[in-house]
């Protein structure tokens, strides 16, 4: 019993070091702009002081969550903490990328490290002005991103010599689509590039063949009024719900940016390639929860979908200014946990670790854009089991 006691406390003990917490920070000043949440309260970040060599340098890294597409969705999110602060945890685990030891994070540790918290569905791109007192529904997402970089500039960014937007999954979105939007928010003088973690969703079919995740990219974009912060050039060209797509807008970003996705991102593969709705008998349940249990017929799905993931990445281009880390596993979002970002087993591609890629392309030590070979030949993988 003794030994199973000091094996459990020395496991805390090094989860204690490789994470830990910091509290919330609500934006009370932001709600007489009409920069609120979906249920009209305020948003809220968190935020790891810089210091030292950082201190005036700043990541603010914007969470994810997935979107609502229409006032039912909305609703069921609204008093949830993906709709409200009032329902958000008060503090919030740093880990990996957030990290404040030169350890775990060597290149960002000692920057100012804001994590946004995500409440408006739309990944910060909504502007409606009107509210139906029916619902009290807010689409403000646009807003809030506006007046939390304006807080940010407030405590001192405006000093920023370097500064990078970041963000996982609905939050990674948000860095493609808002990226050149902060570059010019931000002085002339300030270094800055934008990271997507698991942000480049493909405008893929499902298995039976349907558009299911256009149609809902359109319905997002509709409700919440996000055309007029899509990109003009996109959107000159193809409906502003296309341009909710990455793969549409990203050639027009003139900011550097780089992507770190799986080309067979858990998320993608659950809910755009074999969403319920195209799964009704659930033949792809397993496959879905562990890469593992997928049959032949299944991988061979998933080694398409994989191509057409590569084939969406085309308009990417090649310049040194981007970088990309696509590997080979099944996951979704590597930046935020100690184990992908950087440990020594944490995921590989040219033997180098994502921290390292990240790093070396954003202080210009080198340029990083490696596609990995197809599943499951990546044995560095961390691949997610779902319950």
């Amino acid at each position: 019993m003794m030994r199973v006691c000091i094996v459990l406390m020395s496991l805390l003990s090094l989860l204690s070091i490789e994470a830990y917490e910091v509290g919330l920070t609500f934006l009370d000043s932001a709600v007489a702009q009409g920069a609120v949440c979906l249920d009209g309260s305020a948003p809220a970040y968190h935020m790891d002081k810089g210091f030292g060599a950082g201190i005036d340098n700043w990541l603010v890294f914007f969470e994810g969550g997935g979107w609502c597409n229409n006032v039912t969705n909305c609703l069921a999110r609204r008093d949830t903490r993906l709709g409200s602060s009032k329902k958000m945890l008060t503090t919030e685990t740093f880990s990996g990328m957030f990290h404040n030891k030169p350890k775990y994070n060597p290149d960002f540790y000692d920057w100012n490290r804001i994590k946004v918290r995500y409440c408006d569905g739309a990944s910060f791109t909504g502007d409606v002005e009107a509210v139906d007192p029916k619902t009290n529904l807010h689409f403000r997402g646009a807003r809030i991103f506006r007046a939390v970089i304006e807080d940010l500039l407030a405590k001192g960014m405006k000093n920023a010599k370097n500064a990078m937007l970041a963000g996982c999954s609905a939050g990674g979105l948000t860095s493609i689509l808002q990226c050149d939007n902060f570059r010019s928010l931000l002085p002339a003088t300030t270094k800055v590039k934008c990271l997507s973690d698991a942000g480049f969703f493909i405008n893929a079919k499902t298995i039976i063949g349907t558009s299911h995740i256009e149609g809902f990219y359109a319905d997002v974009v509709r409700t919440h009024g996000s055309a007029k912060v899509l990109s003009p050039a996109c959107t000159a060209k193809m409906s502003p719900g296309l341009c909710f797509f990455p793969q549409n807008m990203v050639e027009y970003i003139k900011t550097p940016i780089f992507l770190i996705n799986a080309a067979y991102d858990s998320w993608q593969v659950k809910n755009i390639l074999a969403p319920g709705v195209a799964d009704r008998k659930g033949t792809w349940r397993e496959c879905k929860l562990d890469i593992t249990k997928c049959s032949s017929a299944q991988l061979n799905i998933l080694q398409g979908y994989r191509q057409e993931f590569l084939k969406a990445l085309t308009g990417f281009g090649n310049s040194p200014s981007r970088g990309m880390f696509i590997n080979s596993c099944y996951s979704h979002c590597q930046t935020g946990t100690q184990e992908t970002w950087l440990r020594n087993d944490s995921p590989l591609l040219s033997n180098t670790t994502i921290a390292k890629a990240v790093g070396d392309w954003y202080y210009e030590r080198g340029t990083f854009q490696k596609i990995d070979c197809p599943y499951p030949c990546d044995k560095t993988c961390h691949n997610r089991v779902f319950e």
